[in-house]
Parts: structure tokens; C-alpha cells; sequence
């Protein structure tokens, strides 16, 4: 996956709290997870693991200087972070270009079906950070807090990622996470999001908020390129995507953590649901198509 080099990147999507300690933000609410379990989920597999299911990838996952993300110090990303060309050199630049594509496909497709899309800010932290969903520390792993309308990020989870989870990382894994929390967003403004609260096991409603968020960021995949972003999507950043998706799943997750599977307290689905929702958004290109109301 590779940017456009003369793409201008919009930095303003992006706040980047990285260095900075929890910022005030009154209110709470519930957060809803990420390219693995969220804040709901968190609860019970945090004791035992360090990230949320949104991932794990073996090695530092670096950008093409050899930096890993997580390690990159806070940088003033608004004036770094303004061509196709920084994506290419730069991790951070390369998430706001992910973000900047991402919502680019989303406010297309709105204005095609006659809606405005309210666009949601990425916020990049490091420790911990106040939030409309509560405090969120690294721990949690990415989320989407409905409350403020945020997508929030420790950039070194993608380290963790693969690290914890034994993906196989890649860029498109890092876009795929992204894709996943903008799928969370895309259904709070369409009023279908049932995330943190809602019914857990296989077949609740929390499995099928999180499942529709992976066909969202499937159909995002289908139009990347169209984007004026990214040159292209190849085979190999859909299997780095699919296989993120896979290493998040539930019963992955439960067996690499507790040691048995038990579909009755899912909450994101299995591995193999995770990658069949993806592929369905990303084969039909259609949100149309990402309807999981029926059997799962």
C-alpha cells in the first residue's frame, strides 16, 4: 500500500496528544472497540492480556525509515504530515493519510444517498487521555467514543498488534483497525450503533455492531485507491487486512488468553467472521451488503 505522492493530506482530522497526560473532558459514555475488543470486552481480558483484541501483531511493526510507531517521538504532525509523499516516509503521516482516505470514501458515499457526513477527529495519545467515553489509558487498544465522535489511538499498539497476537502487520493492517473504528462512526450517524452495551455471545447484538464495522472497512478497501490517496490496494495489503481481522477475533483471542473458547460471552465474533464480513464489504464494495441483522 503506497500513497500518491502529490496527495495533500489533511492534517486537521488528526490531534495529536502524544507526550501530553489526561486531558479534562467532562461526561462518560461508552466506548465502542476496536479492531478488537473495546472497552466493554476490555474488562475481562485485560486481566490476562495487555491489549484490547483490536489486535497483536511478533516484532516492532516500522514505517520505511525503520522506526517503530509507537517509538516515533510527538511530532508537530500538522506541519509534517502534508503530502502523499510524508505518508510514504512517515508512520504518523501514514495513519492521517489512512484517516484522510477513510473519510474522503465516507463523505462521498454519504452525499451520493443525499446525507451529510459529520467527519470524526483521530486522536493520536500515549499513556493515557481523557475522553467522552472516561479516562482511556494505552491498555485499551483503539476505540471509537460516540459521546465526542473521536477515534482514539496509542500508535504503539500496532507493535502490540503483532507483538502480542502474532499477526503479520503491514500498513493495511494499520488502515484496516482505522477502517474498523470509521465503520463504528458510520453507524452512529446512521443511528445502528449497539456497540459497548449491547447483547454479548455469538449471536448478541455486540458481535453484529462489531462484524458490520468490519464490512464497512471492507467496503472502504474496495474504493482506497479511488480516493486520490493511495496508488493502489494489492493482493498482499487485503491478506495483511484479513489477517488482522483474524487475529482480533473472540476465539482466537480467548484461547491465546484463558485457554478455551466460549461463544456465550463474544463480543466481536470469531476470527473466521471477522475475515468473512470483511471479504463480503470488500468484494461488493456495497455498505448495502454489510447487513448482519440475519444468521451470523
Amino acid at each position: 500500500m503506497r500513497f500518491r505522492k502529490d496527495a495533500n493530506l489533511d492534517p486537521s482530522q488528526v490531534e495529536d496528544r502524544r507526550g501530553q497526560g489526561g486531558m479534562a473532558f467532562p461526561g462518560g459514555g461508552i466506548a465502542v472497540g476496536g479492531g478488537g475488543l473495546g472497552l466493554l470486552g476490555l474488562a475481562i481480558y485485560l486481566a490476562i492480556a495487555l491489549l484490547s483484541g483490536g489486535g497483536g501483531l511478533s516484532g516492532p511493526l516500522q514505517n520505511l525509515d525503520d522506526q517503530s510507531i509507537g517509538a516515533q517521538p510527538p511530532s508537530a504532525i500538522r506541519a509534517e504530515c502534508q503530502s502523499g509523499e510524508a505518508a510514504n516516509r512517515r508512520a504518523d503521516c501514514r495513519i492521517v493519510g489512512d484517516v484522510n482516505s477513510i473519510q474522503a470514501y465516507w463523505a462521498d458515499q454519504f452525499q451520493r444517498n443525499g446525507r451529510r457526513y459529520a467527519g470524526a477527529t483521530t486522536v493520536f495519545f500515549t499513556g493515557s487521555t481523557d475522553t467522552g467515553c472516561g479516562v482511556a489509558t494505552s491498555d485499551v487498544g483503539p476505540f471509537y467514543c460516540p459521546i465526542d465522535k473521536h477515534v482514539y489511538i496509542d500508535l504503539g499498539f500496532f507493535d502490540d498488534l503483532r507483538d502480542q497476537f502474532g499477526a503479520t502487520g503491514g500498513p493495511f493492517a494499520e488502515a484496516y483497525v482505522l477502517a474498523h473504528e470509521y465503520g463504528h462512526h458510520v453507524q452512529d450517524l446512521l443511528g445502528r450503533l449497539q456497540g459497548g452495551s449491547g447483547e454479548a455471545g455469538a449471536q448478541g447484538s455486540s458481535v453484529r455492531t462489531e462484524l458490520q464495522a468490519d464490512c464497512f472497512a471492507g467496503v472502504w478497501a474496495n474504493h482506497a485507491a479511488q480516493t486520490g490517496f493511495l496508488t493502489d490496494v494489492t493482493e498482499g495489503d487485503i491478506a495483511d487486512g484479513l489477517d488482522a481481522a483474524a487475529a482480533v477475533g473472540d476465539d482466537r483471542i480467548q484461547a491465546r488468553t484463558q485457554g478455551q473458547v466460549n461463544p456465550e460471552t463474544w463480543t466481536h465474533g470469531a476470527a473466521s467472521q471477522r475475515q468473512h464480513w470483511f471479504t463480503v464489504g470488500y468484494q461488493s464494495g456495497k455498505p448495502a451488503a454489510c447487513d448482519t441483522s440475519g444468521q451470523l
